[in-house]
């Protein structure tokens, strides 16, 4: 192995509901590469925002270029126009360039505003409490306060608990957390 090996990874888009076929044409399309000189492995990474990586190794920077200038690199992309298309690609020569350059990681954005959870948490809480005291309490007049209090609290905290919090959280993701949603999947355009 040559001491300047590249790795580079291309980042695609994937087509919701075709991420087998991705899949399927990643890995094919890297065994295609292995038959070429230089060639040093790869890998097919999914992330969960259907950005998927196809990352491969050459023993350096004109092996990987030959691959990928070759007729048959040029018909692996065109079989997959169908189901995904390519958002980034990126090139870094030997290994601690490669780690070195991965060793920032992201800041943790910034909690939601304090208005913005209460009224999160008011449209959890407010529609059960509701419901509660219009339709069960009339029922358990007779019982007494703390008992009926009791049982208030106990259904409406398990249902904003187990159903409403969950269900808002995620319909308001990218109103609470704007600032991860600009990090999740997008990645800023590189030249190698």
């Amino acid at each position: 192995m040559s001491s300047n090996p590249v790795t580079v990874t291309v980042a695609y888009h994937v087509v919701p509901g075709r991420e087998a076929d991705f899949h399927s044409w990643g890995w094919a399309m890297l065994a295609a590469s292995s038959r070429q000189p230089g060639f040093l492995g790869g890998g097919v990474l999914a992330d969960q925002e259907a950005e998927w990586h196809v990352v491969y190794r050459f023993a350096s920077e004109g092996t990987a270029r030959a691959w990928e200038d070759s007729s048959a690199r040029t018909q692996w992309d065109v079989q997959a126009v169908g189901f995904a298309r390519q958002t980034d690609r990126r090139s870094v020569r030997g290994s601690k360039v490669w780690f070195d350059s991965q060793t920032s990681t992201p800041k943790a954005p910034a909690p939601p505003a304090k208005w913005k959870l209460w009224f999160v948490n008011m449209s959890a809480v407010f529609p059960p409490v509701l419901l509660f005291n219009l339709i069960v309490l009339p029922y358990l007049g007779g019982l007494n306060p703390l008992i009926r209090t009791l049982l208030l609290c106990l259904c409406v905290t398990a249902l904003v608990t187990w159903i409403l919090m969950p269900r808002l959280q995620r319909f308001f993701k990218k109103w609470l957390y704007p600032p991860l949603q600009a990090l999740r999947g997008r990645h800023k355009r590189r030249t190698a």
